[in-house]
């Protein structure tokens, strides 16, 4: 529950007949990650399966691009099991690449229609531009032998101007439709040697010339009938090739679904890749898997192969451990908790799993700044109302609605009025100091069971000596706690006390010692970097105890927040906005206070509680399973 599960290196010696058997085999059990290391090539030097895995490749590309026109129900559950061979994968492979060059068809014909669509969208934004225009567009694009014409768009504010400098030039110009800040103009003239001028005017003027492409060489209205009936018969195109796409997809879809199962059931041969060996007729398949588990490897493959085999384990070696894949069960209560673990890191083998620590220790804070029976309930209602879309998280925000209650039971409120029951505990802003002082010792707690988990891991590991003196370690957590010891006797009784004066000192010149001995630099800036390191060993302990001060601080903050509330709800001259104020306030208290707790809460877990004992670099362990889900 605390660390991952042991785990032992397996490795299967197996004829090379039965590979794909034990492939499925191990796929069925989902207890197996493959080792993909050469570690036996000198006695095996062939990686079999090469030809069976170019098959599986090209079939199964050619199942998800068909799939994307014939889309299958998700494979829930295969109908049988069983071991497909290199002849059956081919026959699959043919059969699909058959499937592949008609579903091809429709893809181009379906490419085309959209391109044609496309095509008369644009004309019919062309159209717009010319759409008052009652006479046959072509006589405005032609070349013409006697007249200049030029049609285009003139900022609003130009066309009066560009109108006179027209006229001067013997050129008529007439504006036909305005659009936005702009004026669509039609400009004639006669050819000859000002029209190189008139060119220069139109530039002036801010002129953007029309293009009328030759679809649209007729009366607009007539040009707009034609393009409404290109549209339908478009559509009725594209119906018609929709309805012979879902009857190819009918006719195909039962034989699809079972050549997917046959990828299925070919792919854990193909993802086993290189941790399998061969020499000849032997071959050995090596990866890990948990110790508590090889017995229902060994029973399942003596009831399912005919030919002997022989499977050694044995434990991870020391040079090994970081390859080692971390095995953490699931648990549906932890499932959420694990999530947000997760985003920080994976545990190495062998270190402690941070998932229940961090699930109690999580609940306990995020109640203690949000304690209100009101909220807490409120939220752990809305969590179960919302239960199908929150999933796995349901229990997550559940718990800590409930968290919220009980502290809230403590603390003696609901919704924000402490005056209703009384406090079982304290009522926060009635001591606001001794909140302070219980939110440090619950910081203090909570640092020394980091360090402990840090001392832990880190002899888990073989590193005995950072486990003693370097950060994080005994020797630094031995001065932390003299430290605290002193400065409670001060206090108490007015000074530090020689025992805890003696052991800060003791411990304070060891970690020094370790940091100058550990530092890689010059003589000179060794002694530099070992006190600079020291001392930001003494800061972090300071500043990490001095952050839970928050959890008291945010418990202060949300009753500040339902008193200030209740004074503008008082200040409402009508009970109903009284009433109002007090629910909004509420609601506000909700979404946006919830959410800055919840923050600071995990902000509390990953920065002060993570990064002192947890790498979070490990390896998830991935069995070889059957990827019901669909071939990838």
């Amino acid at each position: 529950m605390f660390s991952p599960r042991p785990m032992k290196h397996v490795m299967i010696q197996v004829l090379t007949e039965d590979l794909p058997q034990v492939s499925l085999i191990l796929a069925e059990l989902e207890l197996f990650s493959p080792d993909h290391r050469p570690l036996y090539d000198e006695y095996f030097p062939r990686v079999p399966g090469q030809r069976f895995r170019e098959i599986f490749t090209q079939a199964s590309s050619r199942m998800q691009k068909i799939i994307r026109h014939i889309p299958l129900a998700p494979a829930a559950h295969l109908s049988q099991h069983h071991v497909i061979s290199e002849e059956e994968l081919d026959e699959t492979n043919q059969w699909l690449g058959e499937v592949w060059e008609r579903c091809s068809e429709f893809e181009e014909n379906f490419r085309r229609f959209e391109d044609e669509k496309q095509m008369i969208s644009q004309l019919e934004q062309a159209l717009e531009n010319f759409g008052e225009l009652n006479i046959d567009l072509g006589l405005l694009q032609d070349e013409r032998l006697f007249l200049d014409i030029h049609v285009g768009m003139v900022p609003r504010a130009n066309v009066s101007q560009l109108k006179e400098a027209v006229t001067l030039a013997n050129y008529l110009l007439f504006d036909y439709m305005a659009h936005d800040d702009s004026i669509h103009v039609v400009v004639i003239g006669p050819k000859g040697e000002r029209e190189r001028e008139l060119r220069s005017v139109l530039d002036t003027a801010g002129f953007r010339a029309l293009n009328i492409p030759p679809e649209l060489h007729d009366e607009p209205e007539r040009v707009r009938d034609e393009l409404d009936r290109r549209k339908l018969e478009l559509d009725l195109r594209l119906h018609n090739e929709t309805e012979n796409e879902h009857a190819c997809a009918n006719e195909l879809r039962e034989q699809l679904e079972r050549s997917r199962d046959t990828l299925i059931l070919a792919e854990p041969y193909v993802r086993i890749d290189t941790a399998a060996r061969s020499a000849g007729y032997l071959s050995i398949v090596s990866g890990w898997t948990p110790a508590r588990e090889i017995h229902h490897i060994r029973t399942a493959l003596q009831q399912a192969l005919s030919n002997p085999f022989r499977l050694n384990a044995r434990s991870p070696t020391t040079d090994e451990r970081q390859l080692v894949p971390s095995y953490l069960p699931g648990n549906l209560f932890m499932a959420p908790f694990a999530t947000l673990v997760k985003q920080y890191g994976i545990p190495r083998y062998g270190e402690v799993d941070p998932t229940v620590i961090f699930a109690i220790t999580f609940i306990l804070m995020f109640g203690m700044m949000f304690g209100d029976i009101g909220h807490g309930l409120t939220i752990a209602l809305v969590a179960w109302l919302a239960r199908k879309k929150l999933k796995t998280f349901t229990l997550f925000v559940v718990s800590i609605g409930f968290s919220a209650s009980l502290f809230g039971l403590l603390y003696g409120s609901i919704f924000g009025y402490e005056h209703l029951i009384d406090a079982l505990w304290i009522a926060p802003l009635s001591d606001p100091l001794y909140m302070l002082s219980v939110a440090l010792g619950w910081g203090v707690a909570f640092l020394v069971v980091i360090n402990l988990i840090a001392i832990y891991n880190r002899i888990v590991q073989g590193n005995i000596s950072r486990a003693i003196f370097d950060t994080n370690g005994l020797v630094s957590a031995t001065l932390y706690l003299s430290m605290l010891t002193g400065l409670y006797q001060i206090y108490l009784i007015g000074e530090y006390g020689l025992a805890a004066a003696v052991i800060s000192i003791l411990s304070l010149l060891t970690l020094l010692a370790y940091k100058l001995i550990k530092a890689k630099a010059s003589p000179g800036e060794r002694l530099l970097v070992a006190v600079i390191e020291t001392f930001e060993t003494l800061t972090g302990y300071v500043s990490n105890t001095l952050s839970f001060l928050r959890v008291a601080a945010f418990s202060l903050n949300h009753v500040a927040l339902a008193i200030a509330i209740f004074a503008l709800a008082d200040i409402m001259e009508s009970i109903q906005a009284h009433i109002v104020m007090v629910i909004c306030g509420n609601l506000f208290i909700l979404v946006l206070e919830g959410a800055i707790v919840t923050i600071q809460a995990l902000r509390l877990e990953y920065f002060e509680g993570f990064s002192r004992f947890y790498s979070g670099d490990g390896l998830e362990f991935r069995p070889l399973r059957l990827n019901t889900g669909g071939t990838t």
